[in-house]
Protein backbone atom coordinates (compact mmCIF):
# COMPACT_ATOMS: atom_id res chain seq x y z
CA UNK A 1 0.00 0.00 0.00
CA UNK A 2 0.92 3.73 -0.96
CA UNK A 3 -0.03 6.46 0.99
CA UNK A 4 0.83 10.04 -0.53
CA UNK A 5 1.25 13.13 1.63
CA UNK A 6 2.60 16.73 1.56
CA UNK A 7 4.73 18.23 4.12
CA UNK A 8 5.54 21.95 4.15
CA UNK A 9 4.99 22.11 0.45
CA UNK A 10 7.17 18.63 -0.45
CA UNK A 11 5.59 15.68 -1.77
CA UNK A 12 6.06 12.15 0.00
CA UNK A 13 5.48 8.58 0.21
CA UNK A 14 4.80 6.08 2.56
CA UNK A 15 5.62 2.48 1.21
CA UNK A 16 3.77 -0.42 3.45
CA UNK A 17 4.68 -4.10 3.07
CA UNK A 18 2.71 -6.57 5.61
CA UNK A 19 3.91 -9.97 4.98
CA UNK A 20 5.08 -13.49 6.68
CA UNK A 21 7.68 -13.69 9.16
CA UNK A 22 9.72 -16.68 7.34
CA UNK A 23 12.88 -16.00 8.91
CA UNK A 24 12.93 -15.65 12.86
CA UNK A 25 16.35 -14.91 12.93
CA UNK A 26 16.59 -12.70 10.05
CA UNK A 27 14.20 -10.40 11.59
CA UNK A 28 15.07 -10.94 15.33
CA UNK A 29 12.72 -12.46 16.49
CA UNK A 30 12.36 -15.73 18.83
CA UNK A 31 12.28 -18.94 17.62
CA UNK A 32 8.90 -20.01 16.83
CA UNK A 33 7.77 -17.08 15.20
CA UNK A 34 7.70 -17.81 11.95
CA UNK A 35 4.13 -17.27 10.56
CA UNK A 36 3.49 -13.99 12.32
CA UNK A 37 3.52 -10.81 10.20
CA UNK A 38 6.48 -8.11 9.84
CA UNK A 39 4.85 -4.57 8.87
CA UNK A 40 7.84 -2.73 7.08
CA UNK A 41 7.09 1.00 6.14
CA UNK A 42 9.10 3.30 4.50
CA UNK A 43 9.42 7.03 4.09
CA UNK A 44 10.45 8.77 1.00
CA UNK A 45 10.43 12.29 1.57
CA UNK A 46 13.52 14.30 0.32
CA UNK A 47 13.75 17.34 2.69
CA UNK A 48 16.94 17.04 4.40
CA UNK A 49 17.79 18.38 8.01
CA UNK A 50 15.62 19.49 10.75
CA UNK A 51 13.09 19.64 7.74
CA UNK A 52 13.39 15.96 7.01
CA UNK A 53 12.75 14.68 11.05
CA UNK A 54 9.61 12.39 11.06
CA UNK A 55 8.69 10.32 13.52
CA UNK A 56 6.73 6.96 14.14
CA UNK A 57 3.87 6.38 16.80
CA UNK A 58 2.15 3.38 16.78
CA UNK A 59 -0.23 2.23 19.24
CA UNK A 60 -1.24 -1.54 19.78
CA UNK A 61 -4.72 -3.11 20.73
CA UNK A 62 -4.50 -6.60 21.58
CA UNK A 63 -6.25 -9.46 23.93
CA UNK A 64 -3.42 -9.45 26.06
CA UNK A 65 -2.38 -6.16 26.52
CA UNK A 66 -2.73 -4.40 30.08
CA UNK A 67 -6.56 -3.44 29.30
CA UNK A 68 -7.15 -7.20 27.60
CA UNK A 69 -7.93 -5.67 24.12
CA UNK A 70 -10.32 -3.00 25.00
CA UNK A 71 -8.23 0.20 24.60
CA UNK A 72 -5.25 0.78 22.09
CA UNK A 73 -1.69 1.16 24.25
CA UNK A 74 1.32 2.94 22.85
CA UNK A 75 3.92 0.02 21.94
CA UNK A 76 7.22 1.18 22.65
CA UNK A 77 10.54 -0.59 21.39
CA UNK A 78 10.54 -2.21 24.59
CA UNK A 79 14.35 -3.39 24.58
CA UNK A 80 15.57 0.69 24.27
CA UNK A 81 13.68 1.41 27.54
CA UNK A 82 11.50 3.71 28.49
CA UNK A 83 11.79 7.35 26.38
CA UNK A 84 10.91 10.76 26.62
CA UNK A 85 9.41 10.58 23.52
CA UNK A 86 6.48 9.24 22.04
CA UNK A 87 7.97 7.89 18.71
CA UNK A 88 9.13 4.26 18.13
CA UNK A 89 11.22 5.10 15.05
CA UNK A 90 12.65 8.64 14.61
CA UNK A 91 14.84 10.43 12.17
CA UNK A 92 15.51 11.32 8.50
CA UNK A 93 12.57 8.84 6.32
CA UNK A 94 12.16 6.75 9.55
CA UNK A 95 11.60 3.43 8.59
CA UNK A 96 8.85 1.71 10.48
CA UNK A 97 9.74 -1.99 11.44
CA UNK A 98 7.63 -4.26 13.60
CA UNK A 99 7.36 -8.25 14.03
CA UNK A 100 5.15 -9.05 16.37
CA UNK A 101 4.23 -12.74 18.21
CA UNK A 102 2.83 -14.97 21.18
CA UNK A 103 3.72 -18.05 22.51
CA UNK A 104 1.91 -19.72 23.12
CA UNK A 105 -0.11 -19.42 19.98
CA UNK A 106 -3.81 -19.02 21.85
CA UNK A 107 -6.35 -17.34 20.03
CA UNK A 108 -6.61 -13.57 20.01
CA UNK A 109 -6.40 -10.43 18.17
CA UNK A 110 -3.54 -8.08 18.06
CA UNK A 111 -4.00 -4.61 16.08
CA UNK A 112 -1.68 -1.31 15.38
CA UNK A 113 -2.43 1.98 14.55
CA UNK A 114 0.77 3.31 12.61
CA UNK A 115 0.98 7.33 12.61
CA UNK A 116 3.40 9.37 10.61
CA UNK A 117 4.14 12.55 12.91
CA UNK A 118 5.95 15.30 12.58
CA UNK A 119 8.29 16.57 16.01
CA UNK A 120 7.44 20.31 15.94
CA UNK A 121 8.84 23.08 18.70
CA UNK A 122 6.50 24.89 20.21
CA UNK A 123 7.03 28.73 21.70
CA UNK A 124 6.10 28.15 24.79
CA UNK A 125 8.69 25.02 24.84
CA UNK A 126 6.72 22.00 24.50
CA UNK A 127 7.03 20.30 21.67
CA UNK A 128 4.27 19.31 19.32
CA UNK A 129 3.80 16.20 17.17
CA UNK A 130 1.53 16.29 14.59
CA UNK A 131 0.27 13.69 12.67
CA UNK A 132 0.60 13.68 8.75
CA UNK A 133 -1.08 9.86 8.06
CA UNK A 134 -1.55 6.42 9.48
CA UNK A 135 -2.79 2.70 8.69
CA UNK A 136 -3.98 0.13 10.81
CA UNK A 137 -2.74 -3.53 10.64
CA UNK A 138 -2.45 -6.52 12.64
CA UNK A 139 -2.94 -10.29 12.96
CA UNK A 140 -5.43 -13.17 14.12
CA UNK A 141 -4.30 -16.60 15.70
CA UNK A 142 -7.32 -19.29 15.92
CA UNK A 143 -6.71 -22.68 16.32
CA UNK A 144 -3.04 -22.09 16.22
CA UNK A 145 -3.34 -20.24 12.50
CA UNK A 146 -2.26 -17.20 12.32
CA UNK A 147 -4.02 -15.01 9.57
CA UNK A 148 -2.98 -11.44 8.36
CA UNK A 149 -4.59 -8.46 8.60
CA UNK A 150 -4.17 -5.86 5.47
CA UNK A 151 -3.31 -2.53 6.08
CA UNK A 152 -5.77 -0.06 5.97
CA UNK A 153 -6.10 3.79 5.48
CA UNK A 154 -6.89 5.91 9.11
CA UNK A 155 -8.50 9.12 8.85
CA UNK A 156 -7.98 11.61 11.40
CA UNK A 157 -10.74 10.55 13.48
CA UNK A 158 -8.68 7.61 13.93
CA UNK A 159 -5.78 9.66 15.04
CA UNK A 160 -8.17 12.16 17.66
CA UNK A 161 -9.41 8.48 19.37
CA UNK A 162 -5.65 8.53 20.73
CA UNK A 163 -5.03 11.97 21.98
CA UNK A 164 -6.25 10.81 25.55
CA UNK A 165 -3.74 8.32 25.50
CA UNK A 166 -0.86 10.03 23.93
CA UNK A 167 -1.31 13.30 26.10
CA UNK A 168 -1.57 10.69 29.77
CA UNK A 169 1.45 9.26 28.68
CA UNK A 170 3.46 12.11 27.55
CA UNK A 171 2.26 15.00 29.32
CA UNK A 172 5.47 17.15 28.43
CA UNK A 173 4.10 16.97 24.57
CA UNK A 174 1.08 18.24 22.72
CA UNK A 175 -0.98 15.80 20.17
CA UNK A 176 -2.79 18.62 18.21
CA UNK A 177 -5.98 16.58 16.60
CA UNK A 178 -6.49 16.06 13.21
CA UNK A 179 -3.37 15.19 10.06
CA UNK A 180 -1.17 18.48 9.30
CA UNK A 181 -2.03 19.52 6.41
CA UNK A 182 0.70 20.66 3.75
Amino acid sequence: MDIPFVLRGISGLVSVDLARNERAEVVGTPEGSEGFPTCDATVDYPARGYSGVLGWIQLVRSDDNASGGREFEIDPLDFLGELPHPFCWIGLEPHLFDAPSRSPRTDMDWAAHSFLCVPDGGDDDVVEAHALLGFSWGFRVRDKQVELVEPMLLTADDWDQHLRTLASRYPAWRFPSGFRQA
